[in-house]
């Protein structure tokens, strides 16, 4: 038993790739010297497999057995390797499983997939940005970064990578470079705005650097600062403290219009903000008005133009990104018919 103790143990400290080649080997020779050496009771190399497999894996049913001094060696070989090999290489498939999961619930990985959505910094905000991608994208990719000591939240399609987002390291362990769009949100925990607009500047500086082709979004505190964003070439802004602001003082003066504001910004309730591509017969503003009018769907932006009800007679860009206000019905049967 001393002996057996310490070959486990060898086997234990073996590398994974020659432990597997090994044991492949021995089953297939040990397959095929059975077959050769008791021709009468193993008929077929599928027959010596099947016992070997039943052998090595203490199965045992008894169906077939070696009856010869030389098949029954080979059976005390398996006994005492076959047996052991297997185990060991089955404790290490069940090892690594558990590895996998402790990685990536300490945000230890490595993504590699592609067109994902990148959020950093988690509070109750990115809480709701991931329902809301969900929502609306079912099977949408999404990886969270932050510095938390395990992943807030995790599922198949929702990943963690632990560490500092305006470290290039961490960003290019989410694959930034092939990522969709990054979302940066405001680390409230810091004591001012300024620190905080500095803290997301610094990450967005370095997202520019390493993926200047990504769709970057972030949380501003200050409006005064979103000229300090622009010279990092940031795509989008979200002003956090004028936004809640002035949405309340236009509910103040005018009830519900919180409402309408939240319809808009969410999916979950009645009418909501939808892009249709151009369709090539449209010329016009007005075209593409009227025809959408038709299905249901109103037509109010042209990208951030929200005057194009007072140009419907204006040539439509061949470069145009057209909006519409619709239900989720209305929009799946527009993109059936080809929009």
């Amino acid at each position: 038993m001393l002996i057996l103790r310490r070959i486990l143990r060898k086997m234990v400290k073996i590398n994974n790739y020659v432990l597997f080649i090994t044991s492949a080997l021995l089953v297939l020779l040990s397959s095929m010297l059975i077959v050769v050496v008791e021709e009468e009771t193993f008929p077929s190399y599928f027959d010596g497999f099947w016992w070997v497999m039943t052998t090595v894996t203490t199965v045992g049913y008894g169906d077939y057995f070696p009856v010869t001094i030389a098949g029954r060696m080979i059976a005390m070989v398996l006994y005492i390797l076959g047996i052991g090999l297997i185990g060991v290489i089955i404790g290490k498939i069940i090892d690594s499983f558990s590895v996998f999961r402790k990685k990536r619930v300490e945000g230890d990985i490595v993504y590699k997939e592609k067109q994902h959505f990148i959020i950093i910094g988690w509070s109750q905000k990115a809480r709701f940005a991931v329902n809301e991608m969900i929502g609306t994208e079912k099977d949408v990719e999404i990886v969270i970064v932050d510095e938390l000591k395990e992943a807030p939240i995790l599922s198949d399609n929702i990943h963690y990578i632990k560490g500092n987002a305006s470290d290039e390291s961490t960003l290019e362990k989410a694959n930034l470079k092939e990522a969709r769009a990054v979302l940066i949100f405001a680390d409230e925990s810091l004591d001012s705005d300024q620190m905080i607009d500095g803290k997301t500047l610094l990450i967005a500086s370095t997202i520019e650097t390493v993926a200047t082709n990504v769709h970057t979004v972030a949380e501003i505190m200050e409006e005064r600062h979103i000229k300090n964003f622009q010279h990092a070439n940031v795509d989008e802004f979200v002003i956090s403290n004028e936004t809640i602001s002035s949405l309340a003082v236009r509910s103040a003066f005018r009830k519900g219009v919180s409402e309408i504001y939240s319809q808009l910004l969410s999916r979950s309730v009645g009418d909501d903000l939808y892009h249709v591509p151009v369709k090539k017969e449209w010329t016009t503003y007005r075209d593409a008005f009227q025809e959408l009018l038709s299905k249901g769907a109103t037509l109010i932006a042209d990208r951030n133009d929200l005057t194009i009800n007072r140009r419907l007679d204006e040539t439509l860009p061949n470069e145009a990104e057209l909006y519409v206000v619709c239900d989720k019905v209305t929009y799946d049967k527009l993109i059936d018919k080809g929009h």
